[in-house]
């Protein structure tokens, strides 16, 4: 029992927690406003996800996976709605000592994760190669999702985290709008790149 726990625990955390663009909007985030603000943001990407793992769990995202069209649509809006997520990260014009910009919130990582069919994939692919113990499939799947959903807790955490920690060596505005600028071309330059070596497959 023990020993599949930990294989799951650690697969999850290879293909949730690899860099791509969506962990790396999560330290933008954070290092655009910090890790307080960036928090609606994390929580949005989380009930994203929760969406894809009830999904898979059930049937619902292989059935989702199984309309290419369906699935190239998804792969599209998810690639825009990241350009526009870096897009508001780059324009972000909060300062230093402010108490926080909305721009970036729970909305934003919820309908990045809901139209990321990688996500979905993932999903999948993790249930599909885990083999739990247990005599009852149904306890066995809730089982698998829960240590699913806990290791993706703290893998995006702490790429969050660790936008938060670049925002708090920032000490001038003029540091911080050029590190929101880096952040931001860093995240369209990633989807460039994914986006031609994968034919829009996103690696999120």
């Amino acid at each position: 029992m023990l020993e599949a726990i930990i294989s799951l625990a650690f697969t999850t955390f290879l293909l949730l927690g690899s860099p791509g663009p969506a962990p790396l909007a999560l330290a933008a985030v954070g290092a655009s406003s910090g890790i307080r603000e960036g928090v609606p943001f994390l929580l949005g990407i989380l009930s994203g996800l929760l969406v894809a793992i009830v999904a898979s769990a059930t049937g619902l995202g292989a059935l989702l996976l199984s309309f290419p069209q369906l699935t190239h649509l998804l792969q599209v809006a998810a690639l825009l709605y990241l350009l526009y997520v870096a897009y508001k990260i780059a324009t972000n014009k909060s300062a230093l000592s402010s108490t926080g910009d909305k721009s970036v919130g729970f909305m934003d990582g919820f309908i990045l994760n809901l139209f990321n069919p990688k996500a979905y994939a993932a999903c999948i692919a993790i249930f599909a190669n885990t083999a739990l113990p247990f005599e009852s499939q149904v306890q066995a799947s809730v089982v698998a999702a829960s240590i699913l959903f806990a290791v993706a807790i703290v893998a995006d955490a702490l790429w969050l985290y660790f936008g938060g920690v670049l925002h708090r060596v920032v000490k001038t505005s003029q540091q911080l709008r050029y590190l929101r600028l880096f952040f931001a071309s860093l995240l369209v330059l990633l989807l460039g790149y994914v986006t031609l070596s994968s034919n829009l497959i996103l690696s999120f």
